[in-house]
């Protein structure tokens, strides 16, 4: 198995890992705790450089983008299977517990009952497992997309 493939793999189980990290623990519903789960975006980083520090060796600068890209869309694939299985498997009332943190947040900044029920219907439209599953893959691809064509200028074969 290639480094990219390799390196998407571990991105793709990680984060699935970390998903249910903030499940088990019960973070996502802390306003505060939730924004946790965006320590993904600096752990795909780590993760994407470290595969293309491996590769560097014997990778042009176009090859080191195609390797970032390779990596992401494995990675991608097992964050949109992980996301859809946490949502509608492991954590089914995930997005109604979500729904009532936001409401105790617009709360506290002294919304209306009627703003609030408004926010949250509107909010709670675009909260789905599907639409949840293509928005992680969609931000592995462009995380890693736009690491590997900053990192990859620095690592490749001179």
């Amino acid at each position: 198995m290639s480094t990219p493939v390799r390196a998407g793999v571990l991105l793709g189980v990680l984060v699935v890992a970390w998903m249910f990290v903030m499940g088990l623990t019960g973070w996502y519903k802390d306003p505060v705790l939730l924004s946790l789960f965006f320590l993904v975006i600096p752990l795909e980083i780590v993760v994407v450089v470290w595969a293309l520090v491996r590769t560097a060796p014997t990778a042009s600068y176009g090859t080191q983008v195609v390797n970032g890209l390779v990596l992401s869309l494995v990675a991608g694939v097992i964050v949109f299977c992980g996301s859809l299985v946490f949502t509608t498997v492991a954590f089914p009332n995930y997005f109604t517990e979500l729904q009532g943190v936001q409401a105790g947040m617009l709360k506290a900044q002294g919304l209306s009952e009627a703003d609030i029920r408004t926010q949250v219907e509107a909010s709670a439209a675009m909260q789905t497992p599907l639409v949840n599953a293509v928005t992680g893959f969609a931000g592995t691809i462009v995380t890693g997309l736009v690491t590997a064509v900053v990192a990859g200028f620095f690592l490749r074969r001179k």
